[in-house]
């Protein structure tokens, strides 16, 4: 017979007996020994047989009488703070920490004990997740055919997923990658049967090809989350990022100009103020966007993430891949700070800014403060049952070249006008000034052959940014 792992379930609650109870029920390998709550009520009383044997402060010393090996935390409304308390109070103590699913899942029956997870980064960041209604979302993306550009990334991909579940009429699936399509159309082929796919293998740099796309599906709605996204390689090749960027963003804007009804742009925080090649085609991407209102009934509209945990461009699958390979953790300053969203806080996000958009917007999401790189690593290397500093080393290697120690979200300007609706900022439309539109409008009939005549016409358009070699 296999030997089960003793495990405290924190939380003597209706969720802490319902997976009390499912551990009895089922062939797990779990032995649950005790409950930990902080009610001191519930000290000393029994739980379908299993005793209170103290607060989360008890755990060490139950973990060492009772060979503890996984403390399970059975408290649906557990904010981040105290995921981060609890964990704090773990360390050291050699045991898994693990979390159950949220309480409507357990109330819907749709679950089962095998789900119960290992602790997430996601679990621990340093302000409530935002959750928004997504009622309206469902009169806004029904029976609507949705252009994602970008399809196979982690943010495209997930859009993808969310607007599956809203009874879109058709899904346009296009990005460059192959593999990347091929992944996400089989999933939601198997998950949605009846939902009607289009996967269009496609690079954003074609203009031809996007008149042809957006001509054959004639998309109602269209996300553009395809862009080069990674400062340090576009330092050391502007082109393309401008040829990306810039005349990608271009050419699906122009293609949906008088055809779709939304478009929504993906930008980032490092647009606000940029020092990169990244930021600064970023930023012309959303000037060109909002120009666009000018031109027909097309709501262009833009939403500016932070760095999104857990997507393809974040830091955490680099710091996981460093912790399994025993360390160094490496980290460009220690006093890096970025604003942190989740992937379904992005996609929440996205799809309330194609809602709400009535043109020219700017959309971002109240993240609360920035979070500490430095931080960030050290919850990482805990997850993984060790320590920093004596299990795995943190390593400062310098900053890299275009990157910021702080980001910002909104520029002075934009605070002044910015308007708080619902754990969302938004800046209101503003009119684009007649000579940056001419601007624009010369420029981007330009195609740069190498980085120095790229950062030339970003001066041009983007007077205060930074030469860089």
């Amino acid at each position: 017979m296999k030997r089960k792992a003793k495990v405290i379930i924190v939380g003597a609650g209706g969720a802490g007996a319902y997976i009390a109870r499912a551990i009895k029920e089922n062939d797990v390998n779990y032995e649950a020994v005790a409950f930990v709550d902080d009610d001191l009520s519930r000290q000393g009383q029994e739980v379908l047989g299993m005793p209170v044997l103290g607060t989360r402060n008890s755990i060490p010393g139950l973990v060492k009488k009772y060979a503890i090996e996984e403390v399970i935390i059975a408290i649906p409304s557990a904010s981040p703070r105290v995921i981060r308390e609890i964990m704090t109070i773990c360390q050291g103590t050699g045991v898994k920490v693990k979390i159950i699913p949220g309480i409507k899942k357990i109330l819907s029956g749709h679950w089962s004990v095998h789900e119960i997870r290992e602790l997430a980064v996601e679990d621990l960041l340093h302000r409530e997740t935002v959750e928004t209604d997504l009622e309206p979302a469902q009169s806004f993306l029904k029976d609507k055919t949705i252009l994602v550009t970008g399809a196979g990334g982690s943010i495209g991909s997930e859009i993808c997923r969310q607007v599956a579940c809203f009874e879109a009429k058709k899904i346009v699936l296009l990005g460059h990658g192959e593999n990347s399509i091929f992944d996400i159309f089989r999933e939601l082929k198997d998950i949605h049967p009846q939902l009607a796919l289009e996967p269009v293998i496609g690079d954003i740099q074609d203009r031809e090809k996007m008149k042809l796309v957006f001509t054959r599906f004639r998309p109602e709605i269209v996300f553009h989350t395809a862009a080069h996204k990674h400062v340090p390689f576009m330092e050391i090749q502007p082109e393309e990022a401008w040829k990306n960027n810039v005349m990608g963003t271009k050419n699906v804007a122009d293609a949906a100009l008088g055809i779709s009804e939304t478009f929504v742009f993906i930008s980032t925080d490092k647009a606000v103020n940029p020092t990169s090649v990244l930021g600064g085609t970023k930023k012309i991407g959303e000037l060109l966007v909002r120009a666009m209102n000018e031109l027909g009934s097309t709501k262009f509209a833009v939403v500016r993430f932070g760095n999104v945990l857990g997507s393809r461009g974040s830091v955490v699958p680099l710091f996981k891949r460093q912790i399994a390979a025993g360390g160094p953790v490496t980290i460009t300053h220690p006093d890096m700070e970025r604003f942190m969203m989740t992937i379904p806080e992005a996609v929440q996000l996205v799809i309330q800014a194609g809602v709400k958009a009535k043109g020219g917007e700017i959309f971002v999401l109240d993240m609360g403060k920035p979070i500490k790189i430095m931080d960030l690593a050290r919850d990482l290397i805990y997850l993984s049952g060790l320590e920093p500093d004596k299990d795995i080393e943190i390593k400062i290697v310098g900053v890299r070249p275009g990157e910021k120690i702080k980001e910002e979200l909104l520029t002075e300007e934009e605070s002044l006008h910015a308007q708080k609706m619902n754990k969302m900022v938004m800046v209101p439309r503003k009119n684009i000034d007649a000579e940056l539109i001419n601007r624009l409008k010369e420029n981007l009939s330009l195609i740069p052959t190498n980085g120095e005549e790229t950062i030339k016409i970003i001066k041009s358009l983007l007077p205060n940014f930074p030469y860089m070699n």
